[in-house]
């Protein structure tokens, strides 16, 4: 199979990309949801159990925003030579890519869990919720490479139109994940140290499968010994368009280890609950997006490389259309059924009380959302890396950290002020991002367009 993003209808090339990908997304965020549904449930300390997961999001962020980093620099990469009909060019990226995730596995690996103490407490930990946090952290860390190869190596697999593979790849260690926690949770009387346990080893099912795959015969382009040979230049470039999803990834850690330890002097643990209930919820409903966005990269990028640019456009459209539609119902439905999602993962009267109003204005506006990933999905598509890199600083960076620290002082708005700064962030960076795109990108493409065709005609 060529699986040629240039033929046929775009839209219909997206959709068959994004209903598995899309439920890739959803399989995917089962991974950690699954546990904290169950860890809501522990009979004795559930909501200090809750609230110590919560404290390492911030560490798991950041092993994700590694991943993050090889896989969105070099997947649209890949698509691109793809599309240029270099495909040796593209398994050397695909090879390269894989070594550098096993390097920064064993890096990240080791530096975590010698400083997990002082960072956690320095994320917001307290005396009391310190050793829910640490129990987990410990056991997560053993899976620090599968997640890398998990996160980072599956969008390789999409990008060559294997969605379904990339489904079923998330679907093995989802399955796996929801069959194992209540054993080790409940089972074993392992607690929150089970749940760690059960995500490592589901985990681990999912890489094999991908490596599996990639070096078998069922895929276009595979991964080969003699593409493991890191070059320079090729490095450079592969981490230099990841890097906005780097440091997407990166700032969103930063914003929660800000939230949690702001959250901690004006409402103590209990807020740190609320926030890691409000990130889940947001995790699940971003889901359709994130699949929308994913499934538009290899076929905007693939027909970029072809130089088929009113094809490109047409993607960029029909994406950011869906992204809009999609958010603005979503924020609709959770103003209308807030203590139904909140429930999802803790039932505790003081959590649920304190968590109504902060989703209330955490979610204001969310909309605002769908234009920054249309933005800046399609700068990463298209191999536009200072652009991805400056607006995912922009929104995260510049404008939610500093009103994380700042807002809570004004008028006495306390934790009121740090949910505030998500929605404020949205409306700015989300504009600027797709704004800006939509003045750079889409002249070029008209450009390009209209070059190639008084090429053809001569």
């Amino acid at each position: 199979m060529k699986n040629d993003f240039s033929k046929g209808s775009v839209i219909k090339n997206i959709l068959n990309l994004a209903f598995p990908m899309t439920m890739a997304q959803l399989i995917n965020v089962l991974y950690n949801i699954v546990d904290r549904i169950y860890i809501g449930k522990i009979p004795e300390n559930a909501t200090l159990s809750l609230t110590g997961l919560g404290l390492a999001f911030p560490i798991i962020t950041i092993i994700t925003a590694f991943a993050n980093l090889i896989g969105m620099g070099g997947t649209p990469l890949f698509s691109i030579e793809r599309g240029n009909q270099n495909e040796k060019e593209a398994e050397y990226i695909l090879g390269n890519s894989f070594c550098i995730l096993l390097i920064f596995s064993v890096i990240l690996t080791t530096n975590t869990y010698l400083f997990r103490r002082p960072l956690l407490f320095l994320f917001g930990a307290s005396s009391a919720t310190y050793p829910f946090a640490d129990a987990y952290l410990k056991i997560y860390l053993i899976g620090t490479v599968f997640v890398l190869i998990g996160l980072g190596m599956n969008s390789f697999i999409n990008a060559q139109g294997f969605g379904r593979i990339g489904m079923f790849t998330v679907v093995i260690g989802a399955i796996a994940n929801i069959i194992l926690d209540p054993i080790f949770i409940f089972a074993f009387g392992m607690g929150i140290k089970g749940a760690a346990l059960a995500t490592v080893i589901s985990q681990a099912l999912s890489a094999i499968w991908i490596i599996k795959f990639l070096v078998g015969k069922k895929t276009i382009l595979r991964l080969k010994v003699k593409c493991l040979q890191l070059n320079v230049d090729r490095i450079k470039k592969i981490l230099s368009l990841g890097l906005s999803g780097f440091i997407m990834s990166i700032t969103n850690g930063a914003v929660q280890i800000m939230c949690n330890a702001t959250l901690q002097t004006y409402g103590g643990d209990l807020y740190i609950g609320v926030m890691t209930v409000i990130n889940s919820i947001r995790e699940v409903i971003s889901m359709p997006v994130m699949g929308i966005t994913n499934s538009a990269q290899p076929v905007i990028g693939y027909n970029y490389g072809a130089k088929e640019y009113g094809r490109v456009k047409t993607a960029i459209q029909f994406m950011s259309s869906v992204c809009i539609a999609y958010t603005l119902i979503a924020w609709g439905i959770l103003n209308i059924f807030p203590n139904f999602f909140i429930e999802i993962f803790n039932k505790d009267t003081d959590l649920v009380n304190a968590a109504i109003p902060a989703l209330k204005i955490y979610y204001f506006g969310f909309f605002m959302m769908a234009f920054q990933f249309s933005g800046q999905s399609t700068f990463v598509a298209l191999g536009k890396a200072k652009q991805a890199v400056f607006f995912s600083l922009l929104r995260k960076a510049v404008i939610v950290i500093p009103l994380t620290i700042w807002l809570p002082h004004i008028s006495n708005l306390g934790t009121n002020g740090v949910f505030l700064a998500e929605p404020i962030s949205n409306f700015i960076g989300g504009l600027a991002c797709f704004i800006t795109m939509l003045i750079t990108v889409i002249p070029e493409l008209r450009k390009k367009g209209n070059e190639r065709s008084a090429i053809d005609c001569n």
